[in-house]
């Protein structure tokens, strides 16, 4: 079994709590299902916004989705770029798989699309 890191990225409305949550939320669960993932096959979630979004910490989104207390996440913000795409939550999950690095989906939402063309794009993500 391997350890494998699946990215993601979402952009967020506006920077408060329920928009900040509501992205995070719809982010992990988009993660969690296009990579056949079972929660306690998780092994912690690593959690990045822009500088712009901080009136929330998206891991608090795992609660609300009732994954469990001792499941390790960290917060923090992504560097203050010039030009780079505004309001934007990023996801780096860790997790326990048999799957092989090309079998892992990166997803990427909203304008978040922008960031990886090359990658796994969900279609229909909400603009």
């Amino acid at each position: 079994m391997w350890c494998r890191g699946i990215r993601g990225a979402i952009t967020v409305t506006a920077n408060n709590k329920e928009s900040i949550i509501a992205a995070s939320k719809e982010l992990l669960e988009e993660m969690v299902q296009a990579n056949g993932i079972e929660i306690d096959e998780v092994a912690a979630i690593f959690f990045t916004t822009t500088p712009d979004l901080n009136a929330e910490f998206p891991a608090a989104a795992t609660r609300e989705l009732g994954w469990p207390q001792h499941l390790a996440l960290l917060c923090g913000h992504e560097m203050n770029v010039p030009n780079s795409l505004p309001r934007c939550l990023r996801v780096l999950m860790f997790v326990n798989t048999e799957k092989g690095a090309e079998e892992i989906k990166h997803i990427y939402l909203r304008e978040a699309r922008k960031l990886k063309r090359s990658e796994t794009i969900i279609p229909g993500g909400k603009a």
